[in-house]
């Protein structure tokens, strides 16, 4: 089997709401989304989306996923989309770094081996059955009020985990935002505190120190030496996310005793194949880890639903839908949904999810 073409698409999908992080220091409104379909001389085609979280969240924009597509694609054709680790090394060789260029390609090549193969991408990363996931609740920075008002409409939707985003130059109103939500939580909830890198270290440790927050604290600081300082001086379970790009940082992770936890997040890490390989390095050192996307349709999130899935359940925490703070669906009623804050990924050989040309529009990048 060989790659015969492969198609880029964007669509700039608008939030069906403003959504506030990091203490309120940014705000974003829509996303910019690229799909990639690659086509073989079998008659197979598979699909794939790169979809950063906005251009200020991380070292990653929408226009630069397309950038690095063309630059990567004619190196592509001919290639056997079924040998995974050979594609990825092709990427890193022609185009070494920005990993998120690559996940869309990866993706494509997974779906492209489950529907060659007729198995589900979850039973191909070792899954044994289609195991549902809890679905993470995203809480907005707002006042201690309007933030476990939003918990419980979400609890009143089935979601017994949450994310709730704090962190910003107020210390007292972070503490006052954890205190109100530690204390108001419903019985058997479950509660992240999402700093999303706010904190300097020193009032990282103040704060975490003046509460009885409940669970885990994400990111807390920019850096993962910073995030290690920490880890040492709290009593919580510290979750890294935005710092965590490649294996090497997760080995880093480990051996400084930085976490308990990380987010793997096929898109920002280079897609499937690699945060398979950072999700086996995590159970083999007893992390738990919250498997989801940074952005994009529910075929991002699908991909990543598949990944979590297949994961232990002692290893597996709760998983974050994107698509449900999405305007526009460019892949209606298809891949992993909410159902009473759980979701579960298609039985379908490959990805299990198509998206609707008419919703996508032309190609802006076609490549044979």
């Amino acid at each position: 089997m060989k790659i015969t073409q492969i198609s880029v698409f964007q669509l700039d999908m608008p939030l069906t709401e403003p959504y506030w992080l990091s203490g309120g220091r940014l705000k974003f409104e829509k996303l910019d989304s690229t799909f990639v379909r690659i086509d073989t001389d079998e008659g197979i085609s598979g699909w794939g989306e790169g979809c950063p979280w906005g251009h200020t969240y991380l070292p990653a924009h929408g226009a630069g996923i397309r950038a690095g597509l063309e630059t990567l694609a004619p190196f592509l054709i001919g290639e056997d989309p079924r040998s995974l680790q050979h594609i990825n090394r092709v990427m890193d060789v022609q185009l070494p770094g920005h990993p998120y260029v690559k996940s869309a390609i990866d993706i494509a090549c997974w779906d492209i081996l489950g529907q060659f193969s007729g198995l589900p991408l979850w039973q191909l990363m070792g899954g044994a059955s289609a195991e549902p996931v809890l679905v993470n609740s995203s809480i907005s920075t707002g006042t201690p009020d309007e933030m476990m008002a939003t918990i419980m409409k979400a609890a009143e939707k089935g979601y017994t985990v949450h994310s709730a985003k704090v962190g910003g130059t107020d210390i007292g109103l972070d503490i006052d935002r954890i205190e109100a939500i530690s204390a108001g939580l419903p019985k058997g909830h479950k509660v992240t505190f999402d700093v999303n890198r706010a904190w300097q270290p020193a009032v990282a440790i103040e704060v975490l120190n003046s509460v009885r927050a409940r669970d885990w604290v994400e990111q807390p600081c920019q850096t993962l030496e910073q995030c290690a300082h920490v880890a040492g001086r709290v009593a919580n379970p510290i979750m890294l996310d935005e710092c965590m790009i490649g294996f090497q940082d997760h080995l880093d992770a480990w051996s400084r005793r930085a976490c308990e936890g990380v987010k793997v997040k096929p898109n920002r890490v280079g897609g499937l194949t690699k945060a398979l390989q950072i999700r086996d390095f995590g159970v083999s050192v007893g992390w738990q880890m919250h498997i989801e996307d940074l952005g994009g349709s529910a075929l991002a999130d699908t991909a990543a639903i598949h990944l979590a899935s297949s994961t232990p359940a002692a290893n597996r925490l709760a998983s974050w839908l994107c698509h449900y703070h999405l305007a526009v669906d460019p892949v209606p009623g298809q891949g992993a949904r909410n159902e009473n804050g759980t979701t579960t990924p298609p039985q379908t050989p490959g990805l299990g999810v198509v998206p609707d040309l008419d919703i996508l529009g032309g190609p802006v990048g076609i490549y044979s």
